[in-house]
């Protein structure tokens, strides 16, 4: 497995910044209706700063390594096969260049430049921005994960929350994706917890879960650009995920069969009876 040093973690977070200042944030509350498009359906959206970073970042990440493989989510809208190669390329990387495009069209200041680094099908770096705060969440397989701030320089500790009762948990619980009967059950259970939220953009809802501010996330739909970077950083805090049946999250290859995260394993069983069980 491919380690990823100081100086690697560091070049894909200058990659990510300087997307983000030259292509998603001059364009952030300036966008026309014709720079706003829509792909698979009306909830499903890319903008001109989507399109714009991924070349960026795309461009800038063949330059820094060579012969790598760069899966971004714009340019799998274009070509679906790349993601076939993402599990046995040597090295690759997956880039979502605005998380949260919906928001981001809106003018919501709730989105997310991220990325993840893959080696031989395994992650190995991760990488969640934000354009308007100017700090990347950073981890590295057996490194742990740090935030850097505006000068690149460690920033606040991160931290899990602390295991709590069910009714304590605060979560993130995208169940939009999910299918009926399943949606329904979930939905109908989401009291049991003290508060549930939905931000629209993962790359947040991540950083909340790094952060301490809730203990749990729930999603169905898997790709590997939304869910990847996130997942590291927490298994990286000691956070404990899997699917809803208990098998291990594969984010090389998995794009269904639903993802749950929690502080330890003792909470995510505790959760998943109240939000799935009978």
């Amino acid at each position: 497995m491919r380690a990823f040093d100081a100086a690697a973690l560091r070049d894909v977070d200058l990659i990510l910044r300087a997307a983000s200042r030259a292509e998603i944030m001059p364009r952030f509350r300036k966008l026309a209706a014709s720079d706003i498009r829509t792909k698979s359906g009306p909830l499903d959206m890319v903008t001109d700063a989507d399109e714009a970073a991924e070349r960026m970042i795309v461009a800038a990440l063949e330059e820094r390594f060579p012969g790598c493989l760069v899966v971004g989510e714009e340019g799998c809208a274009a070509d679906p096969a790349l993601l076939d190669r993402l599990a046995a390329a040597p090295l690759a990387f997956v880039v979502d260049p605005v998380d949260g495009t919906a928001n981001f069209a809106a003018g919501m200041a709730i989105f997310g430049c991220m990325a993840a680094a893959f080696a031989g099908g395994e992650v190995v770096a991760a990488w969640i921005h934000d354009p308007v705060g100017d700090d990347t969440l950073i981890a590295a397989t057996g490194q742990g994960a740090w935030l850097a701030g505006p000068d690149g320089e460690r920033g606040a500790p991160l931290g899990l929350a602390a295991p709590a009762p069910v009714a304590a948990m605060v979560g993130c619980i995208s169940y939009g994706y999910l299918v009926e009967p399943l949606k329904s059950h979930v939905a109908a259970r989401l009291p049991r917890l003290a508060k549930t939220w939905q931000l629209g953009c993962a790359a947040h809802e991540y950083r909340l879960l790094a952060s301490g501010h809730i203990h749990l996330q729930l999603y169905n739909r898997l790709m590997p650009w939304d869910h990847a970077p996130g997942w590291l950083i927490h298994q990286e805090l000691g956070g404990y995920s899997a699917h809803f049946d208990g098998s291990p999250y594969r984010p090389a290859v998995d794009r269904a069969g639903g993802l749950l995260c929690a502080p330890d394993r003792e909470s995510w069983e505790l959760a998943r009876a109240a939000l799935l069980g009978d």
